[in-house]
């Protein structure tokens, strides 16, 4: 079932939501095959995975200079991409290591005309590769203080770099974990998807020494 985004307060062209159905139609040809996603949620594909991707556009509502980091099945990766078409503008390079979800993102890029390009790297590798961005996104990828000793290169090469990770419900106790070892600022934005979970938008990132 096809859901119009404007539910959720995210407002978006007739063409962005024309792509959104193309991918979607797109995503659950390949994702009994290759495992995009938990099987329990493929029914839930709307809300469950694009809509919580698609919010990231109420948080940053302007084009950049994106990486997202364990694409997956393209969230939120692949949406970004469809919402970077719309605005025209800005890019998004999606770092995926493994090469049948690498050959999917391809494909589903191709077909929505989404701004970007597919990088079938390691994290670790991405850091050296690609010129730090704008933004870092990640969605169910790994615990916190994980996900910035991967992306920290990028902090260390642009002071301005924010980060837009996507958590559940336990994000609290991964953010005092992460105190122990970083200091950053932090912005909570609630899910219009789940109510007990967040966005967090992290700027500022360091390590402590």
């Amino acid at each position: 079932m096809k859901i119009d985004s404007s539910a959720y307060g995210i407002h978006v062209s007739r063409e962005t939501q024309e792509r959104l159905n193309r991918f979607a139609d797109l995503f659950m040809k390949w994702a009994p095959r290759i495992n995009l996603v938990a099987p329990s949620t493929l029914e839930q594909v709307w809300t469950r995975h694009i809509i919580d991707s698609l919010q990231i556009r109420n948080i940053v509502p302007q084009p950049g200079r994106w990486i997202d980091i364990g694409s997956g099945g393209g969230f939120p990766g692949i949406i970004t991409a469809i919402s970077l078409a719309e605005y025209g503008d800005g890019w998004i390079d999606l770092v995926e290591s493994n090469n049948k979800k690498c050959g999917f993102l391809r494909v589903a890029l191709t077909e929505v005309g989404g701004r970007g390009a597919v990088h079938p790297l390691r994290i670790e590798e991405a850091t050296k590769k690609l010129q730090a961005p704008d933004f870092v996104s990640a969605r169910a990828l790994a615990e916190l203080d994980a996900l910035f000793a991967y992306v920290f290169p990028w902090a260390q090469n642009n002071p301005n770099i924010r980060f837009i990770f996507h958590k559940g419900r336990d994000y609290q106790a991964e953010i005092d974990k992460a105190r122990g070892r970083w200091d950053f600022d932090l912005i909570k934005h609630q899910s219009v998807v789940e109510a007990d979970s967040v966005i967090l938008e992290i700027a500022s990132l360091s390590r402590r020494v």
